[in-house]
């Protein structure tokens, strides 16, 4: 398998994700010409892609969404209550219905050669999901956009070959930021986002020997620095109850506006 991420940051999210037949996009956060640009950094393009699956509605998951689906006719796949958000939100626009196929939780399906598990997650939208994507021989997961974690994360993200995780803010950082005290609380909560702490201590409970590659994902661009969250996260699973040191696994943080590296498996 091979997957790098295109855009990663609180302004607008895509990775994609693939093998040798089958290659899909996870959320299309930013511009079909973003897309389309960061999918030719390693010669696939929008075309190209077997599917789209998307997290949950929020604009930085969907701000590309109307139209790359609309210009290519790609499938959309997201939980009922996601398509609905989706559908309900003007800045999409209006999309074939034929193109949604709704997913549900804890239900695997196959798109291609690849079979994919969404997983619930905690974050205030409509039915939000993280994605397990696997072939005969690897797994990769995208698990951004949860405030909490707990043993069904755990548990559902055990043996992975590669991951993008996120980590979204530096908790000191936030508390004397100049957000409103509203988005504050939001951001902290258990519908929320990881900080660079929790992210290093839900790592901690997931790495095991044969992990290849780490990406750190949505990292705020207010409240947080990339050097400040990998040296966070990498101090916490140091710390933290498992046989590991954070500098034993390629740990590096995915750029916001570029694409990161193609990371082969």
């Amino acid at each position: 398998m091979h997957f790098f991420t295109i855009a990663s940051g609180s302004s607008g999210n895509s990775i994609c994700i693939g093998n040798e037949k089958t290659t899909l996009l996870v959320d299309a956060g930013i511009s079909g010409k973003r897309i389309e640009e960061g999918l030719n950094t390693y010669d696939f393009t929008t075309s190209d892609m077997a599917g789209i699956l998307i997290t949950h509605e929020h604009a930085d998951h969907i701000g590309g969404l109307g139209v790359i689906s609309r210009k290519h006719g790609i499938p959309i796949y997201a939980t009922r209550g996601t398509i609905n958000a989706i559908r309900r939100s003007s800045s999409v626009g209006n999309i074939n219905d034929g193109l949604f196929y709704e997913i549900e939780p804890d239900k695997d399906f196959s798109l291609g050669d690849l079979v994919v598990r969404p997983i619930r997650i905690s974050h205030d939208a409509a039915d939000p999901v993280a994605y397990r994507v696997s072939d005969k021989r690897n797994s990769v997961a995208v698990l951004t956009d949860l405030g909490i974690f707990d043993n069904y994360i755990v548990e559902n993200m055990q043996h992975l070959d590669a991951m993008v995780i996120e980590s979204n803010h530096d908790v000191k950082m936030l508390e004397v930021g100049s957000y409103p005290y509203p988005l504050k609380q939001r951001i902290l909560s258990d519908v929320g986002h990881l900080s660079n702490e929790l992210s290093g201590q839900l790592l901690g409970r997931l790495l095991h020997d044969d992990m290849k590659h780490i990406f750190l994902g949505h990292l705020s661009r207010e409240n947080n620095y990339p050097e400040l969250a990998e040296q966070t996260v990498k101090l916490e699973v140091s710390m933290g109850d498992n046989p590991y040191c954070g500098t034993d696994f390629p740990i590096e943080v995915a750029p916001r506006d570029t694409a990161s590296r193609l990371v082969e498996l």
